[in-house]
């Protein structure tokens, strides 16, 4: 679109990037994993990218914004998958990252700026002995506030479970785009309004979130003899509730290849399990390993494993970043036809489900799973690599698998309302209505919804 010079006019003051090597680079993100969608976004950009220092600016930008009727997408660190911050109608990308500020933390509970990066709070954390209770696999990149607009679980999934747990997102505070922008706390069954809403309706700025109490978290790898005798053992590791854990995830023996930093810790035909495990109770975990018949093939300190993820050392990075969609980016790079899926089995017949895929999908779909809690009860969802032929193909194998009751959601879409299990509840519908009223927020990624037109000028 072309935007209105009275709204940089308007905004003149605030920083903006209109480099157009800059613009493309912010408009986008890892869609492109998705060859669906890679076609259908690869072309989308904004028209310019501001960069709010304070809340007084994101403010300013709401207001100019709604006024000249331009269309908003809000940005973290830009690791979402499915074109979330990518802005199909043009207009302006807010890029959060300056508001980064630590409102105050203490002993339980923090609340942060939400441009923060999530290393970087647990970096602050770590000398108080605390820490965020689960993390994406980008850690390094991702924001908090592009996490809980984005995101679901992570790192941390298989103790503390879902963003959308009660309790895992304690308040957010949200800014309007209207002529007069408000600034709106969610507390409780509230933050639902805007949790995994890409940024649809509303402007987040700060989050408050509980805090675990930091363990030393070293890292194990176990190999077993076949997918299902790994997931066998990951499920019973995730319910031993008196280890502290923070990461159980499990590579079927052909995925193994693909992550070739750690083909050295698994024979040939062997499935691969990645832990990160209280330091203290490592000698318990690999009890379990061998009373199942598996063996451990790579140990790395709780020092060494944090400052690989700290400071980049040691010569691995830290396993989480083999684990969920982190496991899609090393196969791309080997097998650029390579796609994904997300699969969510359901508790009690949740490795029955694996067994069922693993043997109906064969080569086409490989599985790894990552265990976790979702409202309490242990199970384990997928991201598994798909070898890609056809959009076609890509249908049948998600329609089957949800007939069997394996729940997908598609990655293969940036509209919220189609994306299976992560469809739109009505809270948050109701909520854009009253928060962004002239429907400026990521348009095109909500069914239904159209910009409103600027009034005429007189």
């Amino acid at each position: 679109m072309v935007l209105p010079e009275a709204l940089r006019h308007d905004l003149s003051d605030i920083p903006m990037l209109d480099d157009q090597r800059m613009i493309r680079m912010k408009s986008r993100d890892f869609f492109w994993f998705s060859p669906v969608l890679k076609e259908s976004l690869d072309d989308k950009v904004a028209d310019l990218v501001v960069v709010p220092r304070d809340k007084a600016d994101v403010m300013r930008i709401a207001a100019a914004c709604a006024r000249h009727r331009v269309p908003v997408t809000v940005r973290g660190g830009g690791t979402g998958n499915y074109g979330q911050a990518v802005p199909l109608a043009g207009g302006v990308v807010l890029d959060m990252g300056k508001l980064d500020q630590t409102i105050w933390q203490r002993p339980g509970a923090g609340r942060f700026g939400a441009g923060q990066r999530m290393l970087e709070i647990d970096r602050l954390l770590a000398p108080v002995g605390h820490e965020l209770r689960f993390h994406p696999s980008t850690r390094q990149l991702a924001t908090l506030g592009g996490f809980v607009a984005g995101g679901a679980g992570g790192v941390g999934s298989c103790t503390w479970g879902q963003i959308s747990d009660p309790g895992a997102v304690l308040g957010l505070e949200v800014i309007t785009v209207e002529e007069q922008p408000r600034v709106i706390e969610l507390r409780g069954r509230d933050v639902l309004k805007v949790l995994h809403a890409y940024g649809v309706n509303g402007i987040i700025t700060e989050v408050e979130v509980p805090l675990a109490p930091a363990h030393p978290w070293c890292e194990r790898i176990a190999a077993f003899p076949s997918l299902a005798a790994a997931a066998a053992f990951a499920q019973a590791f995730t319910e031993c509730d008196g280890i502290a854990k923070k990461l159980v995830s499990v590579l079927d023996p052909r995925i193994v290849p693909y992550l070739k930093r750690l083909v050295p810790y698994a024979a040939a035909g062997e499935a691969m399990v990645i832990i990160m495990v209280s330091e203290p109770q490592a000698d318990a975990f690999e009890e379990m390993v061998a009373e199942r018949h598996g063996r451990v093939t790579f140990r790395r300190s709780a020092a060494e494993a944090q400052e690989a993820a700290f400071n980049g050392g040691g010569d691995l990075p830290p396993l989480y970043e083999f684990t969920w969609n982190h496991t899609t980016l090393h196969a791309l790079r080997h097998e650029p036809t390579i796609t994904y899926l997300q699969i969510r089995f359901p508790p009690v017949v949740n490795l029955e489900l694996v067994d069922w895929a693993a043997e109906r999908f064969g080569d086409e779909v490989l599985l790894h799973l990552e265990f976790q809690r979702r409202f309490g009860k242990v199970t384990c969802s997928s991201l598994p690599l798909v070898r890609y032929t056809t959009a076609e193909r890509l249908n049948e194998i998600m329609a089957e698998c949800d007939a069997k009751g394996a729940a997908i959601s598609n990655p293969h879409t940036y509209v919220l309302d189609n994306a299976g299990w992560k469809r739109v509840d009505a809270p948050q519908a109701e909520f854009k209505r009253s928060a962004d009223p002239h429907g400026l927020m990521n348009p095109g990624k909500l069914k239904d919804w159209r910009i409103e037109p600027a009034p005429e000028k007189v």
